[in-house]
């Protein structure tokens, strides 16, 4: 992969900013705010920013992904501090994160290593339903929460290593510290801020992402090749801006040291080699949804 491209092309490619990333997350953080302020000041049609909402939070997961590889920020204590806020929005340890996702990009698409192959994409309409509904990816989150915390070196999951146990294990307990005190709190005062800002919304935009992520390896091939068993989707900048550049989703696979930021550059450099792609999201969907039934991808393509 390296022969790809050049050492001058490297370097520059994997230059970190945080003026950049500041830039990144206060068009994101604004546009939370924005939307925030809309439900609750119930400004008119106050109930449909419940969604846009929601997709804002949600797509901090964007966010949360690029802190874990520390190229949000070239300062890592940035990288680490952001990870923090969006892992607590989103009910995630951002180390536990962090070795779960670096296990995918060791072994993505590899069926038998790769750990978001745990649970297979869908590939009928009751496997694609209820992955729309989110609610594995809810209870997926708690559990793995409650066994973080509990500390229970058996229950964790291989990618874990015992360096990084004493870690997930506080970060978890801090998180779910924290939810008791916001529980106790609006309990406390009668405030439904919590559940109409956050829980609400985030109800409502986890579908929107869930969409989203299954078009990054939905349907590719069980193969090692990047370009292949990685999908990059074209679509608009709106999306690429609230989605943190991920739709060039086998540029980051291939470099993912390269950040976001640059993720267009190296887009223009190695678009010639793409072998999995999609015009949209739209179209991904609907060509997803026109497959179910079909038998699923093999490994060796």
């Amino acid at each position: 992969m390296r022969t790809v491209l050049t050492p001058a092309q490297r370097r520059v490619l994997m230059e970190r900013s945080d003026r950049a990333g500041l830039r990144q997350l206060a068009g994101h953080a604004a546009a939370i705010v924005l939307s925030g302020c809309w439900i609750g000041l119930r400004l008119p049609l106050w109930p449909l920013a419940l969604l846009l909402h929601g997709v804002l939070l949600a797509f901090l997961f964007t966010a949360l992904h690029e802190c874990v590889h520390r190229t949000a920020f070239a300062t890592r204590a940035l990288n680490d501090a952001v990870a923090a806020v969006c892992g607590a929005v989103l009910l995630f340890s951002p180390e536990w994160f962090r070795r779960y996702h670096l296990d995918h990009h060791r072994h993505a698409q590899d069926p038998q290593r790769d750990p978001e192959l745990a649970s297979p994409k869908p590939r009928t309409w009751r496997q694609y339903l209820l992955h729309l509904s989110s609610l594995p990816n809810w209870w997926h989150s708690i559990r793995t929460l409650l066994v973080n915390a509990s500390g229970r070196r058996k229950r964790r999951e291989p990618y874990v290593p015992a360096s990084a146990e004493r870690k997930v294990t506080s970060e978890s307990r801090r998180l779910l510290a924290l939810y008791a005190a916001i529980a106790l709190g609006s309990i406390a005062s009668g405030s439904t801020a919590a559940l109409t800002l956050w829980l609400l919304p985030l109800l409502l935009g986890q579908p929107v992402l869930r969409l989203y992520l299954l078009a990054e390896h939905g349907r590719c091939p069980f193969v090692a090749d990047t370009f292949v068993n990685t999908r990059t989707t074209f679509t608009n900048a709106l999306v690429r801006a609230i989605a943190w550049n991920m739709p060039y989703h086998a540029e980051h696979h291939a470099f993912p040291a390269v950040p976001f930021h640059r993720l267009p550059d190296l887009h223009r450099l190695v678009r010639p080699r793409l072998r999995s792609t999609s015009r949209g999201y739209t179209r991904f969907s609907k060509e997803y949804v026109l497959s179910l039934g079909d038998e699923a991808p093999k490994p060796g393509g």
